[in-house]
Parts: C-alpha cells; sequence; structure tokens
C-alpha cells in the first residue's frame, strides 16, 4: 500500500470497533489520525494501541452536537491546517422493539447520530477540502448490510443507512468539482463490542433466534485503509465487507 506522506484523516467513533480497527490501519498507512469520539479514555486507548505503528490526536467529540462537531473540525484546522480524509463512522441503534413502539426520541436519537452528523461532518469537510492545497480529500461513509436488507425492528438504524447511501451518491456528485471523492463501506457482522450479541444468538426474520457468524474487524480496517490510500482520481463508490457465512444474501 503506497505512503499516505502524513496526511490527516479525521475518524469518528474511533474509540471502538470498526472506528478503533480503521484507526490503527490508517495509522499503518501512513496517515495521521484524529480520533474523534465522545469518552476521551477509550480514545486515548486507541492511541496508545496505534504507538509505534502512526501518529494520532484524541479529540473528545458528540456527534449529537452540532457545536461539538463544528469544534472538532476547528481543532483540526487549527493543529494540521488540513483534512485529506474523513471516515464517518460512528453510529448507534434503537433498542429492538415492535415497529409501533419505537418512540419518536428513540427515532430522533439514531437519526441525529448515524445521519443528521455525517451530514455536518461531511458539509465541514467539504469546506476545507475545497480550499486547500494541494486540493481536494475523500471521505468514505459507514453504511450497513442494513443499507441493503434490513433486520427484524430495526426501521431507524434501517432508515438511516439507506440514507446514508443517498448521502454518499449526492455528496460523491456535489464533490467531483472540488477534487473530493467520496464512497461507502457496508460491513457485516464485524466483531466488535456492537454485535457481540450475536454470538448467543440474534433474531431472524422467520421468527427463530441464532448465533451468527462474525469477522476479525481488522479486515474491515484494511478496507477502510485501502479506499483512503487511492489516489483521488480513483474511487469505491460502495464496497462490502462481510463475515463470508453470516445470513445476508436472502438473508438466509
Amino acid at each position: 500500500m503506497a505512503e499516505a506522506n502524513n496526511k490527516i484523516a479525521v475518524v469518528t467513533g474511533a474509540g471502538t470497533g470498526v472506528g478503533r480497527a480503521a484507526s490503527l490501519a490508517l495509522m499503518s498507512a501512513g496517515f495521521t489520525v484524529v480520533l474523534a469520539g465522545r469518552r476521551i479514555e477509550k480514545l486515548e486507548e486507541t492511541s496508545k494501541l496505534g504507538e509505534g505503528i502512526g501518529k494520532s490526536l484524541p479529540v473528545s467529540a458528540d456527534m449529537a452536537d452540532p457545536g461539538s462537531i463544528a469544534a472538532l473540525f476547528a481543532r483540526v484546522m487549527e493543529v494540521y491546517g488540513r483534512l485529506d480524509v474523513l471516515f464517518n463512522n460512528a453510529g448507534m441503534g434503537a433498542p429492538p422493539v415492535p415497529f409501533e413502539d419505537l418512540t419518536l426520541a428513540q427515532w430522533q436519537a439514531v437519526v441525529a447520530t448515524n445521519l443528521t452528523a455525517p451530514f455536518l461532518c461531511t458539509q465541514h469537510a467539504f469546506r476545507i477540502m475545497k480550499d486547500q492545497s494541494p486540493r481536494g480529500g475523500r471521505i468514505i461513509n459507514n453504511g450497513s448490510i442494513s443499507a441493503h436488507a434490513p433486520r427484524p425492528f430495526s426501521a431507524a438504524y434501517t432508515s438511516t443507512k439507506h440514507a446514508i447511501t443517498g448521502l454518499t451518491k449526492a455528496s460523491n456528485l456535489d464533490g467531483r468539482g472540488y477534487d473530493i471523492a467520496v464512497g461507502q463501506i457496508d460491513i457485516g457482522n464485524a466483531a466488535t463490542p456492537m454485535t457481540d450479541r450475536m454470538v448467543e444468538g440474534v433474531l431472524q426474520p422467520d421468527g427463530r433466534k441464532i448465533p451468527e457468524p462474525r469477522m476479525d474487524a481488522k479486515a474491515v480496517g484494511d478496507a477502510v485503509a485501502y479506499m483512503a490510500s487511492l489516489p483521488l482520481d480513483a474511487n469505491v463508490l460502495f464496497m462490502t465487507v462481510m463475515a463470508s457465512k453470516m445470513p445476508f444474501v436472502g438473508r438466509g
């Protein structure tokens, strides 16, 4: 993989799971990674794991707070003066309750983190990338296999991940004039705290509850680093990385 020559990347939700795996892979590929997330202690753990691999900067940021998002990108410009890659990774789900029992507050919390935050982060990245020299950069959105096929009782999560696909396509088009490439990685069953429940068993569309295979999150991190390391005249628009034997194709 080509060296990134100390380019600057921002990863949201960098304290655990896919965000941590992607941050370490980007550091290994030569990026200086700004580790963003709510829990500074988790970000510092990621930073410590990256010691000897590459450079990082933990920055506490709440993706549900537009002011906190603005402060994150202001800090990036204050410290580094440019931005080459943004990985919109932070996300959450609502409790798996029957559709009609999902509360408005639960719905809005998922929309705020999974859709509004990537929209705002992408806006900040656009403003930076279009005006810097050399111009341009890359934005990678964390979609999900839920961007293709829902699980039972996942209306809020699935709706936002379908919406991320729309955001990816629209911002990719709008970024062309500024040399900003936008792509999406759809992940299925990476072994992270969010998927620990899959070991015991998760609800299937036919009503059964069965364990599902998972894969090492490093496979996802390496895929993000590959996407990030491409020259700006090439782009991975959509990539699916999944546990080989998980129920997805036909959901069975």
